[in-house]
Formats: C-alpha cells, sequence, structure tokens
C-alpha cells in the first residue's frame, strides 16, 4: 500500500484554532507508558527524544521539530484497519494455510479419479534367447545358439488405467475429512483477521490516547513556566520565600521530564500500531481523535449477547468443523476392516523393430483384503476416537471463554461510560480549585504549596477524563471482538 493511499495530508490550521488540552500529571504518562512498553516488548524501537530545553541547538541545525505540532500526516483508524487486513503477515500467513489446506483435500479426492499411466521402453540384449515381441505374455525362441554373441533391440509402449470401485469409505471418508478441515482452516483465518483487527483497535487508541497526553504535558508545562514568572517576581519584591522559588523551579524541572517521557510514550505507541497494522515505516504521523462508535446491543442482558458470540463466533465454527473431519476419519480408519475392489486394465506394443510392433490388451480387476495387520485398524480407530473426545473438550472449554470474554467486555464497557461521568465531574471541580489558587496566589493570599495542590489535583482530573476515554473505545473494540464482529 503507497504512502498516498494510506495517510491523509492534514489540513493546515492555525495553533491558536486548536482545542485547549489540560495536563495530565506524573501518573498518568507512567501509565500509560508502561502499557506501551510491555505491549511492545520484543520489538527494536527506536524513539527521538527532545533535546534538553537547556542545551540550545547548533546554529547550523535546524531546532527539533514540536511533536504536538501537526506533521502533515495522519493515519486514520479505518487506513490502518485497511493496511492490516491487506498486508499483515500474520493474515498472509493465515491464508496461505488455507490455501495449503484446500490442496490437502484435492489430493485426498486424487485417488477417487482412474489413475492413468503412459510407459515407454528400450533394451538391448545380449543371449541365446529373445523375446518375439518383447512384451509381456509373449513367447520366446531360441537363436540356436549358446553364446551371447546374438544382440537386439526391444522396444514397447503402453499404457494402463486403474479405477477405485469400493473401499468400504475408506478413501471417500478420507476426502471428506480433508475438507471438513479446509472449511476450519477457513474459519481459523477469520479468526485471526478479528484477532488482528481487534489489536489493530487498541494499539490505535493507545496511540490516541498518548498524543493527548502529549499535549497535555505541553500544557503542563507552559502552565509551571506562567507560575514561575509570577514566583520570581513576588521573591523579588520580598513578599515570597526563596524556597518558593526553587520549588517552582523544581515543578518547571518536573514538567519537562514529564513532557518528553509523553513525546517518547506517543512515538513508541506509534511504533507499535505500526506492527499491529503491518505497516513499514518510521512514526512521523498523527492520530486522528476517534472513538469507537456505541454498539447498539452493548446494554442488553449477558445472557443475549452470549447466544450472539456463540452463534458468531468463528472459534466454535472452527471446532464444530474440526469434529466432521474427525467423525469421518473415524469411519475412514473403520473402512480398512473391509476389502478394497478396482478395476485395471491396459494396452502395449511391444518388439524387435518399430515397423513391426505386437499389440497386446489386458483387462482385470483386483480385490485386495488385509487380514491381519497386527492391530493396526483398531489402533488407528481407537486414535481418532479420542482426537475426538479432545475436540469436544475444546469445544466446551471455548464456550465457556468466549462467555467470560463477553461478559468482562460488556462490565468493563459499563465502567467505563461510568468513569467518564464522574472524571468529567471531577475535571470541573478541579479548574474551579485551580482558577481560585491561581487568584489566591496572585493577590499574595495563597501559598505556593495550595497552588501546587491546585495544580496536581486539576492534572490528575484530566488524566482520568483521558484514560476514560481510552478505556471506553478500548473495552468496546474488546466487546466487538468478543461478539465475533469487525
Amino acid at each position: 500500500m503507497s504512502a498516498g493511499s494510506l495517510f491523509a495530508e492534514r489540513r493546515a490550521v492555525p495553533v491558536t484554532a486548536r482545542p485547549p488540552r489540560r495536563c495530565a500529571f506524573v501518573a498518568a504518562i507512567a501509565v500509560f507508558g508502561t502499557v506501551a512498553l510491555a505491549q511492545g516488548a520484543g520489538l527494536a524501537q527506536t524513539t527521538t527524544g527532545s533535546a534538553p530545553l537547556s542545551t540550545p541547538p547548533a546554529p547550523a541545525s535546524p531546532p527539533p521539530p514540536d511533536k504536538t505540532a501537526p506533521t502533515g500526516r495522519v493515519l486514520t483508524l479505518a487506513a490502518a484497519e485497511k493496511a492490516a487486513l491487506e498486508a499483515q503477515p500474520q493474515l498472509r500467513a493465515a491464508r496461505a494455510q488455507t490455501a495449503s489446506a484446500e490442496a490437502a483435500a484435492d489430493i485426498a479426492r486424487a485417488p477417487l479419479l482412474p489413475q492413468v499411466v503412459g510407459t515407454a521402453a528400450y533394451s538391448h540384449e545380449w543371449g541365446a534367447f529373445g523375446s518375439s515381441a518383447g512384451g509381456v505374455g509373449n513367447s520366446t525362441r531360441s537363436t540356436g545358439s549358446s553364446s551371447l554373441s546374438n544382440q537386439f533391440d526391444i522396444w514397447s509402449f503402453g499404457i494402463t488405467a486403474t479405477q477405485l470401485i469400493y473401499d468400504f469409505g475408506q478413501t471417500t471418508e478420507r476426502f471428506g475429512a480433508a475438507k471438513d478441515t479446509a472449511e476450519a482452516q477457513a474459519f481459523e483465518e477469520h479468526v485471526t483477521r478479528l484477532q488482528i483487527v481487534a489489536g489493530v483497535r487498541q494499539a490505535y487508541f493507545q496511540a490516541r490516547a498518548n498524543k493527548e497526553l502529549v499535549d497535555v504535558a505541553q500544557e503542563t508545562l507552559d502552565d509551571q513556566q506562567k507560575h514561575l514568572k509570577q514566583v520570581e517576581a513576588f521573591v523579588q519584591v520580598g513578599t515570597q520565600p526563596e524556597i518558593a522559588l526553587a520549588q517552582q523551579k523544581a515543578a518547571v524541572a518536573t514538567a519537562r521530564v514529564q513532557l518528553i517521557t509523553s513525546e517518547n510514550n506517543y512515538d513508541t505507541s506509534k511504533a507499535q500500531l505500526n506492527q499491529a497494522a503491518g505497516l513499514v515505516g518510521g512514526t512521523e504521523y498523527d492520530v486522528v481523535d476517534e472513538e469507537e462508535s456505541r454498539i447498539d446491543d452493548e446494554d442488553e442482558p449477558l445472557e443475549t449477547l452470549v447466544q450472539k458470540a456463540l452463534t458468531a463466533r468463528p472459534e466454535l465454527a472452527n471446532l464444530f468443523k474440526l469434529q466432521d473431519a474427525q467423525h469421518a476419519t473415524i469411519r475412514s480408519a473403520k473402512g480398512s476392516y473391509g476389502p478394497t475392489l478396482a478395476a485395471n486394465g491396459g494396452a502395449s506394443e511391444a518388439g524387435q523393430f518399430l515397423d513391426n510392433l505386437s499389440p497386446n490388451i489386458n483387462v482385470g480387476v483386483s480385490l485386495t483384503w488385509p487380514l491381519f495387520q497386527g492391530g493396526l485398524t483398531k489402533a488407528t480407530v481407537r486414535q481418532a476416537e479420542a482426537n475426538l473426545t479432545n475436540i469436544d473438550a475444546q469445544r466446551d472449554l471455548m464456550a465457556l471463554e468466549i462467555q467470560l470474554g463477553v461478559n468482562t467486555a460488556q462490565l468493563a464497557v459499563r465502567s467505563a461510560k461510568a468513569t467518564i461521568s464522574a472524571s468529567n465531574d471531577a475535571l470541573v471541580s478541579a479548574r474551579e480549585q485551580l482558577r481560585l489558587a491561581e487568584a489566591r496566589y496572585a493577590t499574595n493570599v495563597g501559598s505556593i504549596i495550595e497552588l501546587d495542590d491546585a495544580q496536581v489535583a486539576y492534572t490528575s482530573a484530566a488524566a482520568q477524563v483521558v484514560m476514560a476515554r481510552y478505556g471506553l473505545a478500548t473495552a468496546r473494540a474488546l466487546l466487538l471482538a468478543s461478539l465475533g464482529r469487525r
């Protein structure tokens, strides 16, 4: 997929037109960073850290880009899903396995069709006896000499055909088992497709949340720098002690660390999104502020959702097809107790000279009956029956796992929706608290401790809103996957 078709160009928007984003405190950034690093364990990750703010850039080099500003390219969720469904290596491997299973079914069908073989042979012989025609069934004649001085050529051309008539279902049931296995693999490919889409959605929402935290960390730094100017002014006129200035400088430094950390987390989450979607390239793009749409039946009773999931989930369809394949395997194995009846025929021409070949035609039937094979057939049947019991147990276990997955996802959706409402209320209160603290400090009534406490309370509330939105989007993506939907 070309970069032009995958990424959309971002329209130029003045920075002042962007909606204001409030800050998230260190704990929120640490939580999202830990999740991002845990999801990307084992990957070779390349991140671009910002230069320390205290060190100016070299005159000959341009300043580092502002990662909160538009990069000119955006990746939508739909584009990421489309790229994954077209080029994700896991899905390509699943498609190849399905094609292999379909080819195996064709191989199993081959013995049911006529088997035709053509032959051509030439030999040069020395001896006292020679074949009058060189073909099977032709008489030999004496040359009247006992030496090996006589020599002659033998030419032979022929065609033979065999056709299975009846083998008590050994071959037909083997073919049926192979077809059921191919269909089961097709359902397994569908399972892989659902897992990949769910993984892309989770990675995308993770990147989107980390992008919000970058904006949040940037405004945290702006707020702390604004407070620093106020503290410096108060210290200069002697209305605040110098320890207040030292405390605020530490807060500014901490805000810078938060910004660097959040930028790294955003780049890391985009690298993990690249892996989930099968994208090759860097992370010089932005994700869009998208959310998972409300699921129409997300509030229906658990029993109803579980029943829908049991009907739609491809994992169960896969196991049902594997059951059918195993039943056919058992019937094929039991067919080995009976004989195999086949017809055969052939035609050939043979002789010493190409212009004087003798024709031969033969037809016949054969009956093959393995009377004793050391208990092979009985053991094969017993093995197939044990495999069927194993598949039955896997099916029951999968039904329990589906019920748990639906229940967990539905509870996560309910919890996230309630958390968003409570978090928004907390954010309103924290915003008012911060406004009052800033006003009190500006009139030299409040202390720096009161102002810092209000800032921490506000940033904590803002972080909770970000995490609640991310949690709801992720929970809905998991509920869709649990219901077997895309």
